[in-house]
């Protein structure tokens, strides 16, 4: 793992009180300081928080817990929570494992199943209507990311990263079936580990985007084996789309599962995952911007200069150079897809701004995440709010029968979300004014 850097940092600082405020010169109350923190029970449509690298606890001050959801069918009455005038349906059921979803210039889903190897195709007849679902490839190695290029309405090809490689298949809009046979474009992803990998084009199309999680947690291990072992890791690389000319885009991040380019400045952004063992509030999983040879601290440090207890003195001559994200979020939520909404159905509101899908924790004792988060923008700038847009996933404090992993924008400009515990996808309209 090679080192990039863009100077910046921050101390490390205590938990601040419980404080309120307001959001874009809104009236919607913003948790800030401790309450941003939460569990799921404090979830709902609507709920603000604003998480600064100042409301970060010392390392250890809880436990590192250990509590995996038990996964539930979906109760009698369950039905995902969304935001006055939302209307949320089931628009899919009976997938095996979905994961990442991105939508076709001529309006066909296509969803990754991750665990059997498959990009399913789903097209509806109308908006809403059941789809039909199609198996566009399949043989596949835990497939993730999927793009389409060239950008615009009429791409050639439908690229998909696999967990150790990148694979293109020829395309033209509304097929259900490669054109023609598959080509390896990247060969040699490292593997293990964090196994997604994600691929996104610049909105030119001239560079190729890949995502790389570490192998490790937080290479617990001496340096020695972190350089063996995380070779090419916790990084976003950037290729031709002909998988040339590879370099390392940013470095420090431990698992980029999501990334998305924003339409309106053609910038970058990853939703990331941060390490576990440091405590139930440490260190806040983030959605950001990222530069061209920054370095987001992983392994030595976290959020900014806070170095990780468990690297002592290894790279003091880094600290300085630790790129802080844009926007922290709930610690172990585990933010998996992002996309921007560039449709036209949401209110004026809505539009430009980002929305994640959190699978949900399993290292915090109070259980946090599975939901789907706004990540609230202004003029383009991400402010370090963001609110939830769609939960109730959660049963009880053992159980769920949800795990956002995917969202995209439909054609008509709902937004889809894909879930793995019950192998669904879900539509919210808006049905306002």
């Amino acid at each position: 793992m090679a080192i990039l850097s863009k100077p910046a940092g921050i101390a490390m600082a205590a938990v601040v009180g419980i404080a309120v405020g307001t959001a874009l010169g809104q009236s919607t109350p913003v948790l800030t300081g401790a309450a941003s923190y939460g569990d799921w029970r404090s979830d709902a449509p609507g709920v603000r928080r604003r998480i600064t690298p100042g409301d970060m606890p010392p390392a250890y001050a809880t436990p590192s817990a250990n509590r995996h959801p038990t996964i539930v069918a979906r109760p009698d009455g369950a039905w995902p929570k969304a935001p006055p005038s939302f209307a949320v349906e089931l628009f899919a059921s009976g997938l095996d494992n979905p994961r990442l979803l991105r939508v076709a210039p001529g309006g066909d889903i296509f969803v990754a199943e991750s665990r059997p190897g498959r990009i399913r195709v789903l097209r509806a007849t109308n908006d809403a209507g059941t789809p039909e679902i199609h198996t566009f490839a399949d043989g596949l190695d835990r497939p993730f990311g999927i793009a389409f290029w060239p950008p615009g309405g009429n791409p050639r090809y439908v690229y998909v990263a696999d967990t150790d490689a990148v694979v293109r298949f020829p395309y033209r809009p509304g097929d259900l079936q490669p054109a023609g046979p598959t080509e390896t474009i990247v060969a040699g992803l490292p593997r293990g580990g964090h196994w997604t990998r994600d691929v996104v084009f610049s909105e030119d199309g001239a560079r190729m985007f890949v995502s790389v999680g570490s192998r490790s947690n937080d290479a617990e291990h001496s340096i020695a084996a972190l350089w063996s072992s995380e070779e090419e890791r916790a990084d976003v690389l950037v290729f031709t789309p002909e998988g040339k000319d590879e370099r390392i885009f940013a470095t420090g991040l431990r698992n980029c599962v999501g990334m998305a380019v924003q339409p309106r400045t053609g910038e970058l952004w990853c939703s990331t995952n941060e390490r576990d063992g440091l405590g139930d509030d440490l260190p806040p999983d983030y959605v950001t911007r990222v530069r061209e040879g920054a370095f987001y601290g992983w392994p030595w440090f976290y959020i900014g200069g806070n170095e990780d207890p468990r690297h002592p003195g290894e790279r003091p001559d880094l600290r300085g150079r630790v790129t802080v994200p844009d926007v922290l979020v709930q610690p172990h939520s585990a933010s998996l897809e992002m996309t921007f909404y560039d449709g036209a159905q949401f209110p004026l509101e809505y539009r430009g701004e980002a929305f994640a899908a959190f699978h949900g924790s399993w290292n915090r004792a109070k259980r946090t995440g599975y939901k789907v988060v706004r990540i609230l923008l202004k003029d383009g700038q991400p402010t370090g709010e963001y609110e939830d847009f769609l939960t109730g996933f959660v049963v009880s404090d053992s159980r769920v029968w949800g795990r956002p992993v995917g969202v995209a924008v439909a054609h008509d400009g709902a937004l889809l979300v894909s879930e793995d515990g019950n192998g669904t996808i879900w539509r919210v309209s808006y049905r306002g004014r």
